[in-house]
C-alpha cells in the first residue's frame, strides 16, 4: 500500500502507527484517527462551501450580463472571506421569549443535516466514510434533521410569520420527498443494491440513458428540497426577509446560507452517483482515487451548475400550484416510472445489453411521449374554459 493507491488508508496507518508508538492504547488511537479523519472531511467540505459563494456569485452574475465580485482579491477570490468576517462580528440578536437552546441548536443542526450525507459519499473505491448497504434511505433520513431544523428554528424564534412560513416550507419538503424516494429506487432496482459504491460500481451504462427520466424527476426534486427558485418560498413569504429564519442574524444566519449551498452541491453530487455514474469515467478513475475523486467533484460541480441554472431561469411559482405540481403529477409520474422500470428490469434481465438498454430507454421516451400529451390536452382544455372555445381554437 502507497499513497497515491491509497491515500487515506496509508495516512490513517501512518497516524496509528505514531499514535501507539507514543504509547497511546491502541483503541484510543484508532478512535483518534477516526475523529482526525472527520474533522478533516469537514473542513474540506466548508473550503468547499466557501468557494461555492464565489462561484453561485460570479455564475448568476453572469446570467444577468453582471461581473459579479472582482474587487476583493483576484477575480473577486476573497469576497467570501469578507462575508464570513462581516458575518462574525456582526451583532447577535435572540429575540424576547425565544427558547434559547433549541433556537441556537436550529441553524447547527441545519449544517450538520448537510455534512452527515457526505459520510456515505464514495469520492473513489477507497476514499468514503461508511459504506451502507441502506445508503438510499440514509440520504432520506439525515436530509430529514434539515427539516426539523427549519420548524425548530421558526417555533424557537417566538415570531408567528416565521412559524407560518416553516410550515409552508416543511409542506413543501415533505411533498417533494415522496417522488425523490420513488426515484432514487430505480438505480436501486438497476444495480440491486442499495449502497452507494455498488450502484456506482454496476454503471456500465450511466443511469441517466437508461431513466432519464428518473434523472429528471431527482433533480426537480432536489431543487424542491433546496428551497431554491422556483419553489423558494421561505423567500417569498414577504419578498424581503427569508421566512422562518426571519430573526437570525451573524454568524447563526451564515449557518443557514452554508447549509444551502452545501447542500445544493451535495444534491449534485448524489445525482452524480446516482445517475452519472459517480466517480466513473470511461476508464480515467483508474489512474487512482485521487483522479476519481476529482472526476466525482466535477459531476457534482455540474449538477450544481444546473440547480444554478433553474434558480436564476424559473420565475417563483405559488404554493397551491406547487403542491399540485407534485401530487397530482410529479408523484404518480415517479411511481409509475418506478413500476415500469422494475417490470420492464425483470423482462429484459439475461438479454443482451444492447436489448437491455434499448428496452430501457424506449420505456422512458414513450412513457414521455404520453405524458406531453396528457399535459397537452389538459392544456387546451384548461384555454378553453378560461378564454373560450374559439380564443383558444385561434392561439393554436
Amino acid at each position: 500500500m502507497n499513497f497515491w493507491t491509497d491515500p487515506v488508508n496509508f495516512v490513517a496507518q501512518w497516524l496509528l502507527g505514531l499514535l501507539t508508538g507514543w504509547g497511546m492504547p491502541g483503541w484510543l488511537a484508532s478512535l483518534l484517527v477516526q475523529l482526525i479523519g472527520v474533522v478533516v472531511l469537514v473542513s474540506m467540505m466548508m473550503v468547499i462551501d466557501i468557494f461555492l459563494v464565489w462561484i453561485e456569485r460570479k455564475v448568476v452574475a453572469r446570467f444577468q450580463d453582471r461581473l459579479g465580485p472582482n474587487r476583493v482579491g483576484p477575480f473577486g477570490i476573497i469576497q467570501p472571506f469578507a462575508d464570513i468576517i462581516k458575518l462574525i462580528i456582526k451583532e447577535d440578536i435572540t429575540p424576547n421569549g425565544a427558547d434559547k437552546l433549541i433556537y441556537n441548536l436550529a441553524p447547527i443542526l441545519s449544517l450538520m443535516s448537510v455534512l452527515l450525507l457526505w459520510a456515505i459519499v464514495p469520492l473513489a473505491p477507497v476514499i468514503l466514510g461508511v459504506d451502507l448497504n441502506v445508503g438510499a434511505l440514509y440520504i432520506i433520513a439525515a436530509g430529514a434533521i434539515g427539516t426539523l431544523s427549519i420548524i425548530m428554528a421558526a417555533w424557537a424564534s417566538n415570531n408567528k410569520f416565521a412559524l407560518l412560513g416553516a410550515f409552508r416550507q416543511v409542506a413543501v419538503l415533505v411533498s417533494f420527498e415522496v417522488p425523490m424516494l420513488a426515484t432514487m429506487l430505480i438505480p436501486t432496482i438497476l444495480a440491486g443494491s442499495m449502497g452507494m459504491n455498488e450502484i456506482i460500481q454496476s454503471q456500465n451504462v450511466w443511469y441517466i440513458v437508461l431513466a432519464p427520466l428518473a434523472g429528471l424527476i431527482f433533480m426537480i426534486a432536489a431543487i424542491a428540497e433546496l428551497g431554491r427558485a422556483p419553489f423558494d418560498l421561505n423567500e417569498a413569504e414577504s419578498e424581503i426577509v427569508a421566512g422562518y429564519h426571519i430573526e437570525y442574524t451573524g454568524m447563526k444566519f451564515g449557518l443557514f446560507y452554508a447549509g444551502e449551498l452545501l447542500h445544493a452541491f451535495t444534491f449534485g453530487g448524489f445525482w452524480a452517483i446516482l445517475f452519472l455514474g459517480g466517480y466513473r469515467f470511461f476508464g480515467l478513475e483508474n489512474l487512482g482515487p485521487i483522479v476519481a475523486a476529482a472526476i466525482l467533484m466535477a459531476k457534482a460541480l455540474f449538477g450544481y451548475w444546473l440547480i444554478m441554472w433553474v434558480r436564476y431561469t424559473v420565475m417563483r411559482i405559488r404554493i397551491d400550484h406547487m403542491l399540485a405540481f407534485n401530487w397530482k403529477f410529479l408523484t404518480p409520474l415517479a411511481f409509475t416510472l418506478l413500476i415500469l422500470t422494475a417490470l420492464m428490469n425483470a423482462l429484459l434481465r439475461g438479454t443482451s445489453s444492447g436489448v437491455y438498454i434499448l428496452g430501457m430507454l424506449l420505456t422512458n421516451v414513450i412513457l414521455g411521449w404520453i405524458i406531453v400529451e396528457i399535459l397537452r390536452g389538459f392544456s387546451r382544455r384548461e384555454r378553453e374554459r378560461v378564454e373560450g372555445p374559439q380564443q383558444a381554437v385561434a392561439h393554436q
